[in-house]
């Protein structure tokens, strides 16, 4: 759910949709997006209401398929199931779209699994259909994937390609968000190749748009990385500063800091480095 909108807001919007007659009003694409709100206030019932009533009013096979895929995800469907309603919407006027968002959830599934080779098919697949339509939104989420399975099979060269085309859509875009989180994965791969100046620079340009922002998960990541690399270095100082400023980042916006953050500034004050050679 977006941080924006707390739950009892949620509720009274889903209820001003839904109770009454007024789901009648609903079309299949409003009734879709719902589900997932309904979903995590725990209301499956109304879930199941807004399904039935996606399926019975879609106008068009494209919106049956949407309806479709929808259902499976709701039942837990097998990769087969998916797979196949991937296929199907290929050859559906229109279709692109959809098959492209069902080999992505197919590939996240295969992800998840360890099955990287299937994972890197149906995640080109989604991104080669994305590609016909020119969805760029959706390719950002595609190049978002394919660099992670590049990094899960310790391929970050491949995993710097893909990040920089997605940092370049993004600012196409104008997403600064998303801009903030693709330069920490840029930085992070950097990182692992021994490019530490880089990685700096891209872990930097993430926290200003964290900062800028106010997002303190971006800011927790961005120092994490700038905190590694410190220590990396032997520049123990800096990775403390990192640190230090994230836990005050939690401690002005009211919120606990996280456990690990804590643990890693109490262990650095804990640690005394080796006394340099002269």
């Amino acid at each position: 759910m977006d941080g924006e909108v707390t739950p009892d807001q949620a509720r009274r919007i889903l209820d001003m949709l839904t109770e009454g007659g007024a789901m009648e009003d609903i079309n299949t694409s409003l009734a879709l997006r719902l589900i997932p709100l309904a979903v995590e206030l725990e209301d499956q019932a109304l879930a199941d209401r807004l399904l039935e009533h996606a399926k019975t009013n879609a106008t068009d096979s494209v919106e049956e398929g949407w309806a479709a895929f929808e259902q499976l995800k709701m039942e837990d469907a097998t990769i087969d199931a998916l797979s196949e309603l991937s296929a199907q919407s290929e050859t559906i006027d229109s279709g692109e779209a959809l098959a492209a968002a069902v080999s992505h959830h197919v590939a996240l599934i295969h992800m998840a699994n360890e099955s990287y080779e299937e994972a890197q098919m149906f995640a080109n697949r989604s991104l080669r259909l994305r590609e016909m339509v020119k969805d760029n939104s959706g390719l950002v989420y595609g190049l978002a994937l394919v660099e992670a399975l590049a990094k899960k099979q310790h391929n970050h060269e491949t995993a710097l390609v893909h990040g920089s085309r997605r940092i370049e859509l993004l600012i196409d875009l104008k997403d600064e968000e998303g801009q903030m989180e693709a330069m920490a994965d840029m930085g992070h791969s950097q990182a692992t190749l021994g490019q530490f100046d880089a990685a700096k620079d891209l872990y930097g340009q993430s926290l200003d748009l964290a900062l800028v922002l106010e997002d303190l998960s971006g800011q927790l990541v961005a120092r994490w990385g700038l905190a590694d690399i410190a220590e990396i270095e032997e520049d123990y100082e800096t990775a403390m500063l990192q640190l230090s400023d994230c836990l005050h980042a939690f401690i002005n916006a009211g919120l606990p800091t996280p456990l690990a953050v804590r643990e890693r500034i109490e262990a650095l004050t804990s640690f005394k480095p080796p006394a340099r050679k002269e």
